[in-house]
């Protein structure tokens, strides 16, 4: 039994955390899970909740949703502008960190698009690849050595990505990184989601002997605005999404294993707050060493300064 298997279906908290000595970074957090997730992590009293939003009208309505909630404490959250369609505005952001911050203990790695038709971004991705993973990449990329330094064997740094069932759909051809080749706009989702779970394995591999874990959750299926479908499917989705989890719920399963003391081992997989054994690409270490460098070649490709 886990230690949020008590709760209700409404209920948005079950215990309380002190997380006054945490800095905290949530991408994705004007909607949905994230929106959520926002919420309740403030009620926690971090040091410093840092909230990056492309929208800033979204991003005050994100404060008005905090400040009117019975738990939620907006003095603690900021709000810093990103945008995960363009690599410049993520290494911008990053640079900002580090600068005037200089710790991270907590990074919930949880924006994420959904589109029924294929869309580029500025940096000519498609837009699902880039802001579902490569945008994430190069941002937990940058901020890693922060963590580093701000981890202690006593109280590790997590990293957690908000994973999802679609990955099971997924096919990484690594001679076909960007999708050129592919066609159909879930297939790019599935496939972003996919790469997500490789990175965060990968990456905790990397990461052994930091105090820095990295963990994927997979929140199951809830029920949020995401995805941009056109008009004639929309009861079909009102009907679905009727059967999905409240955004409450979805946050609590990613925020999970990384408040969790007793979780202090990277490398594992998570749905609704329950491990997961995972197969394929997600756990295959040589596929995963040849993404990693195809994933920075092609970064450095598109402008060699953004690892720097």
């Amino acid at each position: 039994m886990n230690l949020f298997s008590e709760m209700g279906a409404e209920q948005s908290t079950i215990k309380s955390y002190d997380l006054s000595n945490k800095v905290v970074i949530i991408t994705g957090s004007t909607d949905g899970i994230g929106k959520s997730l926002a919420r309740i992590i403030s009620s926690y009293n971090p040091k410093r909740l840092v909230l990056p939003v492309r929208n800033r009208e979204k991003g005050e309505k994100l404060f008005e949703y905090i400040r009117n909630s019975q738990d939620g404490k907006v003095e603690c959250a900021e709000l810093w502008d990103i945008d995960f369609a363009d690599l410049h505005s993520v290494k911008s952001f990053a640079d900002k960190f580090v600068k005037e911050v200089g710790e991270l203990h907590y990074l919930w790695n949880n924006a994420g698009i959904f589109n029924f038709n294929v869309k580029k971004t500025k940096d000519n991705f498609e837009q699902q690849f880039q802001v579902n993973f490569l945008s994430h990449f190069l941002l937990t990329t940058l901020l890693i050595p922060t963590m580093k330094n701000s981890a202690t064997s006593e109280s590790p740094c997590k990293i957690n990505f908000t994973g999802s069932d679609n990955e099971n759909f997924g096919n990484i051809d690594l001679d076909d990184l960007t999708g050129e080749k592919s066609s159909g706009s879930f297939k790019f989702q599935a496939n972003s989601k996919l790469m997500d779970h490789v990175y965060s394995n990968e990456l905790n591999r990397r990461l052994q002997g930091s105090n820095v874990i990295s963990l994927i959750c997979l929140p199951g299926f809830v029920s949020t605005n995401a995805g941009d479908l056109p008009q004639y499917l929309l009861p079909l989705k009102r009907f679905a999404m009727a059967f999905g989890s409240s955004p409450d719920i979805g946050a609590i399963n990613v925020m999970y294993p990384v408040l969790d003391a007793t979780i202090d081992d990277g490398g594992k997989s998570f749905r609704k707050c329950e491990e997961m054994k995972v197969s394929g690409q997600a756990t295959d270490e040589e596929f995963a060493k040849k993404f990693w460098e195809k994933c920075e070649l092609l970064l450095r490709n598109f402008d060699p300064n953004l690892l720097e």
